[in-house]
């Protein structure tokens, strides 16, 4: 996982899409004036514990907003502030939920390898054996035994 502060241009998000081999993107306004009835649906949605069988990456375009994820050594959360020109880019794999601050107000640019989806796992149990989960695990244990 990792985080980049005020990368400021889309040539830069343009040169981090073709290094990582992301070929689409689009654009999601998180905020009750652009989803209307389903807002605070979505948002509960967002914010349920969950992972995807594919990188995340987020390039906030305006707004504010908060990614949390898991600590490694005792399940705790810990939260990462995003704002404009923020750039996340989360592993496949990694349990994690999302919200907005109390502005309730992000637009985010999307990057996808293939065609957009957004399929969250919702965290159970049985998600210990998808082979995502187990490919972070995995590769989290390297790192810590090489640290």
């Amino acid at each position: 996982m990792f985080a980049l502060r005020n990368i400021g241009t889309d040539p830069a998000v343009d040169a981090l899409a073709t290094q990582r081999s992301y070929k689409n993107r689009d654009q999601i306004t998180v905020s009750p004036a652009k989803m209307g009835a389903v807002y605070e649906e979505k948002v509960r949605s967002f914010f349920e514990e969950h992972c995807h069988e594919d990188e995340e990456i987020r390039y906030i375009l305006d707004g504010r907003g908060y990614f949390d994820v898991r600590n490694e050594g005792d399940d705790r959360w810990v939260r990462i502030a995003l704002e404009k020109e923020d750039l996340l880019v989360l592993p496949a794999g990694i349990w994690h939920r999302f919200t907005t601050d109390e502005g309730n107000y992000i637009r985010a640019m999307r990057l996808f390898k293939e065609e957009p989806k957004w399929t969250p796992l919702n965290r159970e149990p049985a998600l210990e054996e998808n082979p995502y989960r187990k490919e972070y695990v995995q590769q989290r244990a390297q790192a810590v035994e090489a640290a």
